[in-house]
């Protein structure tokens, strides 16, 4: 067990990098870890996460009472006491608001494209949970549905939620995050993504045995019937056997009587919820075709 004394320095040491990085703004984000069975260790609230000292934390128990401290726990406590009561394997949560990452969840993007192999084999995929207003009990139950079987999650239009074994775990799975958001939207800006075939994700789900790498739940290429609570982490890729790369094409523009065509010549191989992506010229004819129909 981790002395109290290290794990408030490395919260303060935490809590300087995510500023430094320009993951967390004025006094936004928390950051907590358990201190024992029955205690955790909390940033206070209304502190800029740069300039906190080791004095400044709260100790509070599983129910979210204080025990100790002169200042009062995150407002958004709550949210933190739901992922301790149902994983009693993470010893550490991390909140904040890095920008690309949470450009995504503002525009309701998840990051489960199999993009990076890296990212599949660490975190499988960045989920986005339900809006919620914070500080409310509606933020805990929002994060409830994938706190199972993800240790990383987007906010909608929030930020950002990670997990860890430890302070420095759950940390290093927020920069992972934002890393793979800023590669996401470059790419996205650059033409679109080839994504990872689905029988290449399966085959770095496995390389997680071999190397040891921790995960709360298995890669799976569907979502839940029902939308119940995850059990598996959803990965967006293509099934192409033989293939380690394919085209994707939600990334890539398509017109209308493109879109219809792939649709026609493979059948379920582009969604019926398909983006298409058009120019304002495109948009401008198709609105014009509309209204001389409506004539």
């Amino acid at each position: 067990m981790i002395h109290e004394s290290q794990l408030r320095a490395d919260i303060v040491e935490v809590g300087r990098r995510l500023y430094a990085r320009g993951y967390t703004a004025s006094n936004d984000g928390n950051i907590s870890v358990r201190l024992d069975a029955g205690r955790l260790l909390m940033t206070p609230t209304s502190v800029c996460k740069g300039f906190m000292t080791v004095e400044m934390m709260c100790i509070t128990d599983l129910d979210g009472r204080k025990l100790a401290g002169d200042r009062d726990p995150s407002s958004e406590m709550q949210m933190h006491l739901e992922v301790y009561r149902r994983r009693p394997d993470v010893q550490a949560v991390v909140h904040a608001h890095p920008p690309i990452a949470t450009g995504f969840a503002v525009a309701g993007i998840p990051l489960d494209r199999a993009v990076l192999a890296e990212v599949v084999c660490t975190l499988g995929s960045v989920p986005i949970a339900e809006y919620a207003t914070p500080s409310t009990k509606e933020l805990p139950e929002a994060v409830r549905q994938y706190v199972q079987a993800h240790d990383g999650m987007l906010l909608a239009n929030h930020g950002a939620l990670t997990l860890g074994k430890d302070l420095f775990s759950a940390y290093y799975k927020m920069e992972t995050i934002e890393h793979f958001a800023t590669i996401s939207l470059v790419a996205r800006m650059l033409g679109g993504e080839r994504l990872l075939s689905r029988e290449e994700v399966f085959r770095l789900q496995d390389l997680r045995g071999r190397y040891g790498i921790a995960a709360p739940a298995p890669i799976c290429a569907d979502p839940v019937p029902g939308g119940g609570a995850a059990d598996c982490q959803v990965v967006q890729a293509p099934s192409a056997p033989g293939q380690r790369l394919v085209p994707d094409y939600e990334a890539f523009p398509a017109d209308l009587a493109t879109l219809a065509a792939r649709r026609a010549h493979a059948p379920g191989s582009v969604p019926a919820d398909q983006e298409i992506r058009l120019t304002y010229g495109e948009l401008t004819a198709l609105i014009e075709d509309a209204v001389k129909n409506l004539r």
